[in-house]
């Protein structure tokens, strides 16, 4: 099951492992998106909140993953993830000065991931994007739609862009393939470490798509392939604090080489001197025992914490798994406790990450 966390956590101290903010803090205004109608495909069982408007599964999670994974077949509701449209022609040059990509070439469908910081360089917004040759399209976490665009429109100034939230409109779904007929539908792909392609679908022609788009997979199978590709979620993965250098976005979602930005004194100085104050890192866990450490659940090394959960599954071929943001002191071959559960560590942000280990392009 994919973890979430229905009891806040109060943000840690800067001189401490540091605590989890709540995952889905806007969960509540998602609840202005309907529940997606594939909820009522045959053996649909509602997730959790912040993912609560679509399927934790069909019924069969692990048959799900293993279909989406060696058969490349199916797809996962995303519906219930905000879609934000930026348009006009000063959109990329505009979207290039405020977020940490480089968008100003940006091709016409060819997909990218950029973050919002803020001055401090803390992490605020994710986004998934792609370019069609007159908009910006991109998704965001549910319910953080309206506050996206909320404050992409606060700094439109003068410059000939529009931002809309289109969330009501438009829904996203993930494909575990990268070629194939979409239908017409505006694609991301490109950068997606596990494989896939994202398709942005009116939100009335949902039905109508998963009748000839193959067997459904629910939210579980999706979050333990992204666990499983050590990607980072918003909401889960970071907190009040987080900088990119921490869980591994410096790969894909930040360009080190580009002009000034909101926050960017931040990441270029702890690129420059290396050592982030924490780290990603991917677990193994004990499979003997039967039950998952949940959403902010402690990590130690020796009685002491050192960290917490950040998410967590069953992965139909490594069995439980997790992510885990972690002290950068840690020794990469410490084995952990998470939540007592007996865990191996898989380096994701290697602890002198800097200048000397350069970011993968």
């Amino acid at each position: 099951m994919t973890s979430s966390s229905s009891t806040p956590d109060q943000p840690g101290r800067p001189d401490q492992p540091g605590q989890p903010d709540q995952p889905g803090q806007a969960s509540a205004a998602a609840a202005d998106l309907p529940s997606s109608p594939l909820l009522e495909l045959p053996g649909a069982v509602a997730a959790e909140s912040p993912d609560a408007a679509v399927a934790a599964h069909y019924g069969e999670p692990l048959i799900e993953q293993r279909r989406l994974e060696r058969d490349r077949a199916g797809f996962v509701d995303l519906s219930h993830r905000g879609v934000v449209r930026v348009s006009g022609p000063d959109r990329l040059s505009w979207l290039h000065s405020l977020s940490t990509q480089a968008l100003e070439r940006l091709g016409p469908g060819e997909g990218t991931t950029t973050l919002i910081l803020s001055p401090h360089g803390h992490v605020e917004h994710a986004m998934y994007g792609v370019d069609d040759g007159t908009a910006f399209w991109m998704h965001v976490e549910p319910g953080t739609a309206a506050t996206a665009a909320g404050f992409l429109d606060s700094m439109r100034f003068m410059l000939r862009v529009e931002v809309a939230d289109v969330s009501a409109e438009y829904a996203v779904v993930w494909e575990p393939r990268v070629d194939g007929d979409a239908g017409g539908r505006l694609v991301r792909r490109g950068g997606d470490p596990m494989g896939g392609r994202e398709l942005f679908v009116p939100r009335d022609e949902l039905a109508a798509y998963a009748e000839t788009a193959g067997p459904p997979a629910g939210l579980w199978a999706y979050e333990a392939l992204r666990i499983a590709a050590h990607q980072p979620r918003l909401g889960f993965e970071t907190d009040h604090r987080t900088i990119p250098n921490e869980v591994g976005w410096l790969d894909s979602a930040v360009h080190l080489d580009k002009g000034c930005y909101r926050g960017q004194e931040t990441v270029a100085r702890v690129y420059n001197l290396g050592r982030p104050p924490r780290r990603l890192v991917f677990l193994h866990l004990d499979g003997s025992v039967d039950r998952l450490p949940g959403h902010g659940a402690p990590v130690t090394l020796d009685g002491r914490e050192v960290g917490f959960v950040t998410s967590s599954a069953r992965h139909h071929d490594l069995g439980p798994v997790a992510l885990a943001l972690v002290r950068r002191n840690v020794p990469v071959d410490a084995g952990l406790l998470a939540d007592g559960v007996a865990a191996a560590q898989e380096v994701v942000v290697d602890p002198e990450a800097g200048l000397h280990v350069r970011a993968r392009r």
